[in-house]
C-alpha cells in the first residue's frame, strides 16, 4: 500500500516513490497558480562524512581475538634488500624511507616482490620453531574436489571428442590424397598420350624415309627388365641393308620417270657385259666332267613311257 502525503507547496497529494506527474496534473496545478516560475528541482544536501574513531575502536575490540601467532600467521615487514641495486653499486635507502612511485608499474611490483621475500625469510624460522611443516610429504595425496566417477565421465567425453577430431582429420587427409592422386593420374594419362602421339609421328616419319633415326625405340627398351632374353638391340649405325637398297633404287623423292632410260654413257659402258651369260654358256654345271643333265623333250618322254 502506498502512503500519500500532502505537499504544502503544490497543494495536492503526491506519492512517496517520486513518480513524475502527468501532463493533466501539471496543467491543473498551473491553472490553480501553484507552480512558480523557474525550474522546480529539489535540492539535495551533501552527505556529511563522520569519522567515529571511538565507534571503530569499539567494533575492533568486539571481533578481535587474542589467538597465538600459529593461528594468525600475520607479519609486517619492510622489503628485502635490493640485490640489483647492490650489485650495481647504487646507494641503498634506509628501511621505511624508500619512495615508490604508484604510477611506475615495474617499481611497484618489484617492491611487492621484495616485501614478500622478506616475509618468507622471517616466517620460515617461526614455522620451524612451532614445528609446522613447510614442505609437502612425498606420500601426500590431496583429496580431489570431484569424485572418481565424475572424472571418469569427463575422461570418456574427452576421449570421444579426441576420437571425433582424429576421424575428421583423417577424412580430411584422405580427401586431399584422393584429389592429389586423381591429379597425378590425369597427368600420367596426358603424358602417356603425348608420348604415344610423338612415337606414332616418329614411326610415320621413319616409314616415309624422312629420317633414319630410331631414337623413339629407346624409351621402350629402357622400360623392359634388365637381363631379358627377348631384349632387342637397337641398330644405332643406321638403316638396315633392305632400307639402303630401297633408298638406292627408289631414292628419296624427286623425279622418278625416265630414271632407268639408257643414255649415251650407259650405252657405251660395257664393263658389266659377260659373253658366257649372253650366249647361254653360263650358269651352274651338274654331273661329272662339267656336263649338264638336260631334261628330254616331250616326244622322247612319251617314247620312254611306251617302252615301259
Amino acid at each position: 500500500m502506498v502512503e500519500i502525503d500532502e505537499d504544502p507547496q503544490m497543494g495536492f497529494e503526491s506519492e512517496e516513490d517520486d513518480d513524475e506527474l502527468s501532463d493533466g496534473e501539471l496543467q491543473e496545478a498551473f491553472a490553480k497558480g501553484l507552480l512558480k516560475p523557474g525550474l522546480n528541482v529539489p535540492l539535495l544536501e551533501p552527505k556529511k562524512a563522520i569519522n567515529n574513531v571511538e565507534g571503530l575502536k569499539k567494533c575492533l575490540a568486539e571481533f578481535k581475538r587474542n589467538l597465538p601467532w600459529a593461528e594468525r600467521l600475520d607479519l609486517t615487514n619492510y622489503p628485502a634488500v635490493d640485490i640489483v641495486a647492490k650489485a650495481e653499486g647504487r646507494a641503498q635507502q634506509p628501511e621505511g624511507s624508500e619512495d615508490v612511485s604508484a604510477e611506475d608499474d615495474f617499481q611497484r611490483e618489484m617492491y611487492f616482490y621484495r616485501q614478500a621475500q622478506a616475509t618468507v625469510l622471517a616466517a620460515l624460522p617461526k614455522l620451524h620453531k612451532f614445528k609446522i611443516p613447510t614442505k609437502r610429504p612425498e606420500d601426500y595425496f590431496a583429496e580431489m574436489a570431484k569424485t572418481d566417477q565424475h572424472m571418469q565421465k569427463i575422461r570418456k567425453k574427452l576421449l570421444l571428442k579426441q576420437a571425433a577430431m582424429d576421424k575428421s582429420e583423417k577424412a580430411k587427409k584422405l580427401r586431399e590424397q584422393r584429389k592429389y592422386g586423381k591429379k597425378v593420374q590425369t597427368q600420367v594419362i596426358q603424358s602417356r598420350q603425348k608420348q604415344k602421339k610423338a612415337m606414332l609421328s616418329a614411326v610415320k616419319k621413319y616409314q616415309k624415309g624422312m629420317t633414319d633415326k630410331l631414337d623413339f625405340l629407346e624409351g621402350d627398351q629402357d622400360q623392359r627388365p634388365k637381363g631379358s632374353a627377348a631384349k632387342k638391340q637397337v641398330n644405332k649405325k643406321g638403316p638396315n641393308s633392305k632400307k639402303k637398297y630401297k633408298d638406292k633404287k627408289f631414292g628419296f623423292g624427286g623425279k622418278k620417270k625416265g630414271s632407268k632410260w639408257n643414255t649415251k654413257d650407259s650405252h657405251d659402258d660395257v664393263s658389266g657385259f659377260k659373253a658366257r651369260m649372253a650366249h647361254g654358256k653360263g650358269g651352274k654345271q651338274f654331273g661329272k666332267g662339267g656336263k649338264t643333265n638336260k631334261r628330254p623333250g616331250k616326244g622322247a618322254r612319251k617314247k620312254m613311257k611306251a617302252r615301259k
